[in-house]
């Protein structure tokens, strides 16, 4: 159930496009974990991003069932193209569907398979990437993607504040929590990345190559 504040946010933001709304449906009705599907204020914000950013060629890491790619695909000019990866290959009839009630499938591809060794054959350099793969890896994604992202390119990372546990004190030592306070570390120390948070959601994370 929405809070007021969820409400009042999303009546004063842009509203979704028919094919989001479907996925969205579909995503309740068709899998178990409708938590992981980006929300509605974070999609308006990839997609305003990528439109802001002249976006033509993006990669997104973890796709579920395609609602943030079409996102990012909505913004991008019609030639645009984004690379997007996921593991899950029974997800793939309801991706594919959600994209062509969006009017991006001629603009996405979407690649089934494992993450790293995926993004080791992919070239760049793209100007956006959306990081939403499994949390115990996202050292090892920024780590893959940083040289392939152009100078003054985004990298945007979901789920960086993982409910507050990274700053719990101790910290919880399960492999999630701790990949994702390594990644935190690694994107705020890497000198060749301007970084902030925002509270946005379960924390999105956008780093900016210099």
């Amino acid at each position: 159930m929405l809070s007021d504040e969820d409400r009042y946010i999303l009546a004063h933001s842009s509203p979704l496009e028919e094919g989001l709304e479907w996925i969205i449906r579909q995503t309740n009705i068709r899998t178990h974990y409708q938590q992981m599907l980006a929300g509605p204020v974070q999609g308006r914000l990839l997609k305003m991003l990528s439109a802001a950013t002249g976006a033509r060629k993006a990669l997104e890491i973890g796709t579920f069932t395609g609602y943030s790619a079409a996102c990012i695909a909505l913004g991008m000019p019609d030639d645009g193209h984004i690379d997007s990866l996921e593991k899950n290959d029974e997800l793939e009839d309801l991706i594919l569907e959600g994209w062509e009630r969006t009017g991006i499938a001629h603009k996405a591809s979407l690649i089934i398979g494992d993450a790293l060794q995926t993004l080791r054959k992919l070239q760049g350099p793209y100007d956006l990437v959306f990081i939403d793969g499994a949390k115990t890896e996202y050292c090892d994604y920024l780590a893959l993607t940083v040289d392939k992202v152009r100078s003054g390119g985004i990298i945007i990372a979901d789920d960086t504040m993982w409910a507050g546990r990274p700053w719990e004190d101790p910290m919880p030592q399960d492999p999630q929590t701790r990949g994702i306070a390594a990644f935190n570390d690694m994107a705020a120390s890497d000198p060749r990345l301007e970084c902030v948070m925002l509270p946005l959601r379960h924390g999105l994370t956008l780093l900016r190559k210099l």
